[in-house]
């Protein structure tokens, strides 16, 4: 399983890297839609001609959103008024088909800050997940940039595929996934010191990291997303073994919102609290020592019980059965196919598309 991913879903290409600008205009057939109720609950649909959408406060049709203005107001039947809005790009990544956790926007957002993520770098990511990070990354470096992603388990990286269709209209020909080890598939996948930046999204990190540092040019950045205090300490504690990075920063982002009312203005009852560390270290040029600096003694070495502290089930990680895994691989790639056929169609001149697909079904 350790090869090139290939192209099973048909989905479109683009040449020349990341072709998405966010789409403007009317909304139109294949178009996302991110519906606000009444009570500030959200709902994102694909919109698709003849498609009447049920709630429990009336029916909405399809038709009364295909051709209004991005920002407009839809009346149910019921009489209650929907909000409706093209999704951002962190609205898309928290509604897309999933076959593993994603990595929140707010993380993300530290991780392009953080890996100072540039237009025209290289990059090197690992753990693409559902592809949520890869989209942000994909935006960063822009259409002169190249993301390398690698990811073991093939059902994760048609997902991550499907998903980066959806929003991007195509599959960029500045992005590729591998689907194997980072190990085993980054060295002959890059020449040595030739990658700006490497992500690492996945359990066991500190297993990557020599491979991340013969692929790093001197100063280039390593970032690496991790769940526990368990695995931050022995990430930290490998980039320190291997003497070829800068002492590693570490980090975690939490996000609390405020209600602003009038003279009521407090914080929300609800946050978004944990989800990652990020620690990070920069790569140092060959042959160059770091310099000592003063610490307190501390735990150095890791016993058979911190290892075992390691293992995917003691660290909460929940796997998906097979059928789920192809069954929201299906999803992404049909959405992905609707979206492609409805920009072809509007680049075609054809006008509106019944973007509606034999193969799957979004809803």
């Amino acid at each position: 399983m350790n090869a090139e991913l290939p192209d099973t879903t048909g989905l479109p290409h683009t040449t020349g890297g990341t072709p998405h600008t966010p789409p403007r205009g009317p909304f139109r057939a294949g178009d996302r839609v991110q519906l606000t109720g009444p009570k500030g609950k959200l709902t994102t649909l694909s919109l698709e001609p003849g498609v009447i959408y049920h709630t429990h406060r009336g029916m909405l049709a399809h038709d009364d959103v295909i051709g209004q203005p991005d920002g407009s107001v839809i009346t149910a039947s019921s009489g209650d008024e929907y909000l409706a809005l093209r999704p951002l790009l962190n609205d898309y990544v928290m509604s897309m088909p999933r076959g593993a956790a994603i990595v929140y926007p707010k993380d993300a957002a530290q991780i392009v800050a953080f890996a100072d993520v540039f237009p025209g770098a290289r990059v090197v990511e690992a753990g693409v997940g559902s592809g949520a990070l890869s989209l942000w990354l994909l935006r960063a470096i822009g259409p002169t940039g190249r993301l390398q992603s690698f990811e073991r388990r093939d059902e994760f990286a048609e997902i991550a595929r499907g998903n980066v269709g959806t929003f991007l209209g195509a599959v960029p020909d500045n992005w590729s996934v591998t689907v194997g080890d980072l190990v085993e598939e980054l060295p002959g996948a890059t020449e040595p010191q030739s990658v700006d930046r490497v992500v690492l999204d996945m359990l066991a990190p500190w297993e990557c990291v020599d491979a991340a540092a013969d692929a790093l040019v001197p100063g280039g950045l390593i970032v690496c997303y991790v769940a526990t205090v368990t695995q931050l300490s022995r990430t930290a504690e490998a980039l320190r073994d291997t003497g070829r990075f800068t002492d590693p920063q570490s980090s975690e982002t939490l996000v609390r919102t405020w209600h602003v009312e009038g003279l009521a203005v407090r914080p929300d009852h609800r946050m978004v609290g944990h989800t990652g560390f990020l620690v990070t270290a920069r790569r140092l040029a060959d042959g160059v020592v770091l310099p000592n600096l003063k610490r307190r003694a501390g735990k150095a070495e890791f016993s058979d019980e911190d290892v075992e502290a390691w293992t995917p089930g003691a660290v909460g990680e929940r796997s998906a059965s097979d059928k789920k895994l192809r069954k929201v691989a299906r999803q992404a790639a049909a959405q992905a196919r609707k979206v492609a056929a409805a920009e072809a169609a509007d680049a075609a001149g054809a006008g509106p598309l019944d973007a509606s697909d034999p193969d799957g079904d979004d809803r």
